[in-house]
């Protein structure tokens, strides 16, 4: 009779099949299968409580296949139903013949202490997170090979490509994409203390002042590409116009709701920057103060900027982030998002409809934000 451990490997046809092959079987063959190896009823018992037992997949398949071969099963049948080779299924029983039950061990306990120890591990963590040219390498980017070939000369340890792949998933290694930027020409203690004093700012502000997040962003008719999920041996297509068009998006985002204000315009120049600050203006007239944190990108700068500025009677103050830090800026997350939701591996075939859908992305963050009183709101109650 067929074990309980190993019935529910097999598919309900497949179980009918072999039912059927096993009538027109005799009892001699399995008799005879069952002298060979030495198994009576209660030795037979014994193995299929240790197969059920077993928490080793490996193990628990050997034993399953010198159950079933026991039970009269063909060779052909046992690695059909196990996913083993023929030759395999051989091995296994000439082991069982040879060394019983200890046969069907893992013989690789013997192998001494596994490669990939903790300490391997941690250097591998360290390597990964540099590249390869700090290690005299030509190529700029890791394969698999190249970091067995690193690791074995920082270790002196040699695995397979096959070993390592584990080894990266074990330390959650991803395959990603390097995140450019230019280093910010500060020494570390300026640029803290310029941070630090931001965010005081913002901190004391008193009841009649405001102040904002500020940055501007480019819209391409050229879609943006980025990652997305496809399937095994497809690449999906993003269409492009051709011909590119821009526009550009200056916006503002209120320190404390994260709502935004924002202006659109063809170029990037200061004119853009002046309409967005006459419109905070206008917007938020009970104010006395308007602060802007903004990076120092030319238009902020510019004469005909100051000249506004001045204009505005002092009700308008910049606050100029350290140089090529874009992260302090709490906006960059917003245009991150925007990115994501509007110009990456869009369709739109006009500029005009990709702005559309961008000032309406815009309004509907705004509202999801306005369950709290606006930043509106709270200008018209001052």
């Amino acid at each position: 009779m067929t074990t309980r451990a190993t019935v529910t490997h097999i598919s309900a046809c497949r179980r009918a099949e072999l039912k059927s092959r096993f009538a027109r079987m005799g009892t001699e063959e399995v008799s005879r299968r069952r002298d060979e190896l030495a198994l009576d009823d209660g030795y037979l018992q014994i193995l299929d409580d240790w197969a059920r037992a077993c928490r080793e997949v490996g193990q628990r398949r050997r034993i399953m296949v010198v159950l079933l071969w026991a039970e009269g099963w063909p060779t052909t049948y046992v690695a059909d139903a196990l996913r083993y080779h023929t030759t395999t299924v051989q091995r296994i029983l000439a082991r069982y013949r040879e060394d019983g039950p200890q046969g069907l061990l893992d013989r690789r306990s013997g192998n001494g202490r596994p490669k990939v120890s903790e300490k391997y591990l941690k250097v591998l963590r360290t390597v990964v997170g540099k590249s390869p040219l700090d290690f005299g390498e030509r190529r700029p980017t890791w394969t698999q090979e190249l970091l067995v070939k690193v690791m074995t000369r920082k270790t002196r340890v040699h695995v397979a490509v096959s070993t390592m792949s584990r080894a990266l998933a074990r330390i959650r290694a991803r395959l990603g994409r390097p995140k450019p930027f230019v280093g910010c020409p500060w020494p570390a203690p300026k640029r803290r203390r310029r941070m630090a004093e931001i965010r005081r700012m913002i901190e004391q502000l008193p009841d009649d002042e405001i102040a904002f997040w500020s940055d501007e962003v480019d819209v391409h008719l050229n879609p943006k590409i980025g990652d997305d999920w496809m399937l095994t041996g497809q690449q999906k297509l993003v269409e492009t116009p051709g011909k590119n068009r821009k526009r550009y998006i200056a916006g503002a985002i209120h320190t404390g709701t994260k709502e935004m204000v924002w202006v659109t315009g063809k170029r990037k120049a200061s004119a853009l920057f002046i309409e967005l600050l006459w419109k905070l203006a206008s917007q938020f007239r009970k104010h006395r103060v308007i602060h802007l944190v903004v990076d120092n990108y030319i238009i902020h700068k510019s004469k005909i900027t100051q000249k506004a500025i001045a204009e505005l009677g002092g009700k308008v103050q910049l606050h100029f982030l350290p140089p090529y830090c874009p992260d302090e800026n709490p906006i960059e997350r917003v245009w991150r998002d925007f990115h994501a939701e509007v110009t990456r591996n869009h369709r739109y075939k006009t500029i005009n409809g990709l702005m559309n859908r961008a000032e309406k992305y815009l309004g509907e963050r705004n509202a999801r934000l306005s369950a709290k009183p606006s930043i509106a709101q709270r200008g018209r109650a001052a």
